[in-house]
Order: C-alpha cells, then sequence, then structure tokens
C-alpha cells in the first residue's frame, strides 16, 4: 500500500500553489477580511472556469471532473497555507457532499452542476444557538409532506450563510432529521453575517419564519447522512490545518535563521531550535494523520469515522500549537496587526472548535473504537 502523492497530485498541489500565491497573498487575505462577503467574486469565477476547482471532487455527471477525496484534500491543504478568503468550504465540502450523500438523483442533478461551474454557493445549516455538533442540537421544525415543507426556527454559525444561493437545513419533521434545500430568496428567510474572531471565514445567522423548502433525500434518515458528511468534514479540515501547520513552522524557521540577537541568529539558541523541532515533529505526525485521513474518505471505508476524529482532534492541536509558537519565535512583532502571524493563530483557533473540538472527537473516537 503506497500512501506517497501520484506525479498528477503533485503536480495539482504545484498549480493550486502557484495560482494561490498570486491570487490569496497576505494582501488580497486584508482586503477580503473587511468586506461583508468575504471573498473576490472575480477570483472564484476564475477558481472555476480556469481551474476547475470546484468541480474537483464532483462525478462527470454532474458536471465535475470526478476526482477522489484524496486531490480535493490536496487542494484544501494548499488552501489552509493560503488562507484563502472563499465559499469553497462551505460549497464543495459541505453541500456537496451532502448533495452526493443524500442518494437524491433529482437533487444532485438540480444543484451539483451549478457548485461544480461556480454559479451556486451553497452551505450546511446544522448548528442551532445551543452550539451542539451531534443530532441532539437538531431542534428546529419542519412541517409539511411530499417534497414540499416550511421551516421555522434558527441555525447558527452557518459558514458563508449570508452569501450562499442555496442553504442545505437539518431540521426535524415527525419521522427525524431530514434534509432540505432553501433558496437564499425564499420568503422568510433572514440572513444577518456575525462578527467573528477568524475573519478569514465568514459565519451568519439564518432566521426561518414559515420558509419554503424542499426536501432531499429520505424524511427522517438525514442524520444519517449527516454523520458521513461531518466525517468527510473532519478529514477536510484536518487537511486545510496541516497547510496552515506547515507554513508556520517555515516562517518561525526563516524568521529564526535572519533574526540577529547577542550577535549571532536566534536559530542557535537551544531554546529556539526546541521549539522548531517540536513543531516539525507535531506538523509532519499531524501530516500522516490527515493524508491517511484522505484516503479513507477517497475509499469510504470502514475506518473512516475512526480516523476522521483522530484526525481533526491531533490536527487541531498540532496547528494551534504551532501557530502560538510562531507567535512566540516572533517575539514582539509577531504580536502585531500588521504581521501575518495573528491570521494563523485566529485560523488555528476556529477549525479547532468548528465541528467539534478536540475533546469532543477523542470521546467520539473511544465510542467508535469501543473503548
Amino acid at each position: 500500500m503506497n500512501f506517497a502523492f501520484s506525479e498528477e497530485q503533485e503536480e495539482l498541489r504545484k498549480m493550486v500553489r502557484s495560482f494561490l500565491e498570486s491570487k490569496s497573498a497576505e494582501s488580497a487575505v486584508r482586503e477580503q477580511m473587511e468586506t461583508t462577503d468575504g471573498f473576490d467574486a472575480a477570483v472564484w469565477s476564475q477558481m472555476a472556469d480556469q481551474m476547475g476547482l470546484q468541480g474537483l471532487a464532483i462525478p462527470e455527471e454532474f458536471g465535475g471532473q470526478g476526482f477522489s477525496f484524496v486531490e480535493l484534500g490536496v487542494v484544501l491543504e494548499e488552501m489552509g497555507r493560503a488562507l484563502l478568503c472563499a465559499p469553497y468550504f462551505s460549497s464543495v465540502v459541505l453541500a456537496a457532499n451532502t448533495l452526493l450523500l443524500s442518494g437524491d438523483k433529482a437533487a444532485m442533478k438540480a444543484h451539483l452542476p451549478g457548485i461544480a461551474s461556480g454559479e451556486t454557493i451553497a452551505t450546511l445549516a446544522v448548528t442551532e444557538p445551543s452550539g451542539k455538533w451531534d443530532a441532539s442540537g437538531v431542534t428546529i421544525e419542519a412541517k409539511g409532506s411530499g417534497t414540499d415543507f416550511t421551516i421555522s426556527g434558527t441555525k447558527m454559525f452557518v459558514i458563508d450563510g449570508h452569501t450562499a444561493n442555496l442553504i442545505i437545513v437539518a431540521a426535524k419533521t415527525s419521522k427525524g432529521i431530514s434534509l432540505f434545500a432553501v433558496d437564499a430568496k425564499a420568503k422568510g428567510l433572514t440572513r444577518t453575517a456575525l462578527s467573528t474572531m477568524d475573519q478569514t471565514r465568514k459565519q451568519a445567522k439564518l432566521e426561518f419564519a414559515s420558509t419554503p423548502a424542499t426536501l432531499i433525500g429520505t424524511e427522517g434518515k438525514g442524520w444519517d447522512v449527516l454523520s458521513q458528511v461531518f466525517d468527510l468534514v473532519a478529514v477536510a479540515l484536518a487537511a486545510e490545518q496541516v497547510g496552515g501547520a506547515q507554513k508556520v513552522l517555515e516562517m518561525a524557521v526563516e524568521y529564526a535563521k535572519v533574526r540577529v540577537q547577542f550577535g549571532r541568529p536566534i536559530g542557535s539558541f537551544q531554546a529556539i531550535k526546541h521549539k522548531c523541532a517540536d513543531m516539525l515533529l507535531e506538523v509532519e505526525s499531524a501530516k500522516s494523520a490527515a493524508y491517511y485521513g484522505m484516503w479513507c474518505a477517497s475509499e469510504m471505508n470502514d475506518e473512516l469515522p475512526s480516523v476522521a476524529s483522530l484526525a481533526k482532534a491531533y490536527c487541531s492541536e498540532a496547528y494551534f500549537h504551532a501557530a502560538a509558537e510562531n507567535i512566540q519565535i516572533h517575539g514582539g512583532i509577531g504580536f502585531t496587526w500588521e504581521h501575518p502571524a495573528h491570521l494563523y493563530f485566529k485560523r488555528a483557533k476556529s477549525s479547532e472548535l468548528i465541528f467539534g473540538d478536540p475533546t469532543y472527537h477523542r470521546e467520539l473516537l473511544a465510542q467508535r473504537i469501543g473503548i
């Protein structure tokens, strides 16, 4: 069994990195952080038209390119490295995978081609004001029959919820948790952008007041789909975190080489050497966890649930520790607004907490392997 990336996958990485270095430089990231939408529509179109990134892992029959989760993971790793401000995670990881795993061919035909072409920005709304990531957190209700329903209630922390055209909502019916498609222009829907610590990833509060919705998949089977989606999301976030962790490691090492104190580079001091060595060990271990998770996700094998929780827990802590140590190695300058270290620190913290923190995932892992 060979877990090395193929030549084509390495070429994809090179191509995406080159694109992001020109389109998601620090200046571009800071510019988008200040906007309400949080992304550049022209860059989003380029990603779809020239690079085909939105349709990368969507099957060819629905307008995509039909690549595996491994290729998607490579792209996400590079996006995490560049702190790309775009609704890629919400559209491609959250919404597209929910549609694909729902088994609803009509919904796939209706929505996936738009996601693949970049015309549709989609997201998934599960969490409510309680902040829970499990089935008990879904309490808002949907009423209706057949495929036509109305939803009432509030969803919180919806990634790109204020800019998405399509929102996939988890709500309860008499048969249990179900999934629904809601058009962004539907009546009774109020969308409010939230103030977030990590300004590179926008979130929103969505309020539904008897808002029309269309059933996706089988009524009452929504959580079966979402539990699989969340495993894929955990792996996708781990890939992103690895990209960010590698970047802050490089920043720290580079600074340790050029910053001179007492007549020599600070990298020659034992305390700094130890910090860099510890970061390297954690980043390389995180890569192993994330890459194995990507392989399990591409195979959709029995190991995925346990590996997904393991990867999310470990990569979250590795990234956050690396981002914090990067600030420490930079000293005073690392704490300033002008330096990019805090951008990675904030992304590391928000990624650690969203979709379940390390403690939540370790508990989940223990349950899944029967401890």
